[in-house]
């Protein structure tokens, strides 16, 4: 599966972003997916994840409360609704997919878009 990420940009503290991430192929309700961010000089972290089906989510403490993400199967299509943006939220957001694993640990995903970068100003 491939995967195209979009959405990302500069937005003020305490704005809102939509971020998408489409997949390719006909097989995408068999993936579960993940969002993870990368903030320069750091390591890869994720975000969120939602199952196969979309009943069921994941999140990171940090951003509970603030982040949703869904998934449209009609579209090929996972979404990252991120708000009450902070500074440390800037990162480099990725998507993430894989066939039998959701969940947080960046190494069990198969498959990779490209990323979209998210600025935060304060």
């Amino acid at each position: 599966v491939q995967l195209q990420a979009s959405g990302g940009g500069l937005v003020q503290a305490g704005g809102s972003l939509r971020l998408s991430c489409v997949a390719s192929g006909r097989t995408f309700r068999t993936y579960a997916m993940g969002w993870f961010r990368q903030a320069p000089g750091k390591e890869r972290e994720f975000v969120a994840a939602v199952s196969r089906t979309g009943d069921y989510a994941y999140y990171a403490g940090s951003v509970k409360g603030r982040f949703t993400i869904s998934r449209d199967t009609a579209l090929n299509t996972v979404y990252l609704q991120l708000n009450s943006l902070k500074p440390e939220d800037t990162a480099v957001y990725y998507c993430a997919a894989d066939a039998s694993y959701v969940g947080g640990r960046k190494d069990e995903y198969d498959y990779w878009g490209q990323g979209t970068l998210v600025t935060v100003s304060s």
